[in-house]
């Protein structure tokens, strides 16, 4: 049997996008009989931690160095080793790939310092991109290789979606297992500053979240529901007229599952997706993390266009769903696999 090994970026601050990729691919490369484990943080975020148990994945601490990689890889008897990190050094890539160990590395955009047999930068229009690869590289690229978690893939629709016609729209507002940057009580006081009605549920990781979203002073016809991080978010999607998240990982997924996509740019790495996805009209732009903190009202125009228009939600919701096939992982599946 082969033994892949993940090491991925996980924690407080880094968020979890990393870690629900990698476990898309990890679903896969288990489904053709491959045994997985994690190298990373993933107890700093017990939500993360708690998914990668919850498949059954075994998961061992972090190590920095490029001989600490080699020496645990080895220990662990590794066939092929995934990275996905912004944090590791590019000494860590060469001594692993130096060692013989064939790699696999997901990449976003910048390579940050990463070589491997195989880069994959699953982001919207990444095949237009012509960056110099390092020696003997595959590169991956564009959405043919997003990669989808079963929770997702379950709740994908089978044929394109079609308009609904709610009285008043339902809303849900999610960014990440963590919300890092505090997006949450941002976003709720944008969609309060509409004015107009909405039933909206958003995601609070922690209890100072929770308390800032609660403070936001509503008008009425509007409702606000704060709860904490779940495992029915692709159910919560599925539910909802308009779902607002962060500009990340968690963009193609919607996407896959049909929704209609508003999307935060809350950090600067997020920039180049946002825009891409904006560009193609599969999702709404409601701007950067920071205009929403200066002026609730920045994104004024675009949602109320998004809670009183079922049509253009609904054409967004096609568009997304059209780009993103779900099947991403079989295929970097089938370049990892083939390295071994």
């Amino acid at each position: 049997m082969e033994r892949v090994g993940v090491r991925c970026d996980v924690g407080p601050a880094r968020g979890i996008g990393h870690v629900m990729r990698c476990l898309a691919l990890a679903e896969e490369v288990r489904r053709r009989g491959a045994e997985v484990v994690f190298v990373c943080d993933a107890p700093t975020v017990p939500w993360a931690a708690a998914q990668i148990a919850a498949r059954g994945i075994d998961v061992y601490p972090a190590v920095w160095e490029a001989k600490e990689h080699v020496e645990v890889f080895r220990r662990l008897g590794l066939d092929a080793v995934v990275f996905d990190s912004y944090d590791l050094d590019a000494a860590v890539y060469r001594a692993v790939r130096a060692s013989g160990l064939p790699t696999l590395a997901i990449v976003d955009g910048d390579f940050r310092g990463a070589e491997a047999d195989v880069l994959v930068d699953q982001n919207l229009a990444a095949e237009l991109d012509r960056p110099a690869l390092p020696p003997d590289t595959r590169r991956l690229a564009g959405l043919p290789y997003v990669m989808i978690r079963d929770e997702i893939l379950a709740h994908r629709p089978d044929t394109a979606p079609a308009d609904r016609q709610h009285g008043v729209p339902k809303v849900f507002a999610f960014f990440g297992g963590t919300d890092a940057f505090g997006a949450g009580p941002y976003v709720a006081r944008a969609l309060a500053a509409t004015g107009l009605p909405f039933e909206a549920t958003v995601v609070a990781p922690g209890p100072d979240l929770a308390a800032r979203i609660g403070e936001v002073q509503l008008q009425p016809h509007q409702e606000l529901h704060v709860i904490g991080p779940t495992d029915q978010l692709a159910a919560r999607v599925r539910e909802a007229d308009l779902t607002i998240s962060a500009s990340g990982t968690s963009t193609w997924e919607l996407l896959c599952l049909g929704a209609t996509a508003g999307l935060v740019c809350v950090v600067d790495n997020q920039v180049m997706g946002y825009e891409r996805a904006v560009d193609t009209q599969a999702a709404a732009g409601l701007g950067l993390l920071s205009a929403l903190q200066e002026d609730p009202a920045s994104a004024d125009q675009t949602l109320k266009r998004l809670l009183t228009d079922p049509v253009e939600r609904g054409r967004l919701a096609r568009a997304g769903w059209e780009l993103v096939d779900g099947r991403g992982r079989e295929r970097v599946a089938d370049a990892l696999l083939g390295l071994i």
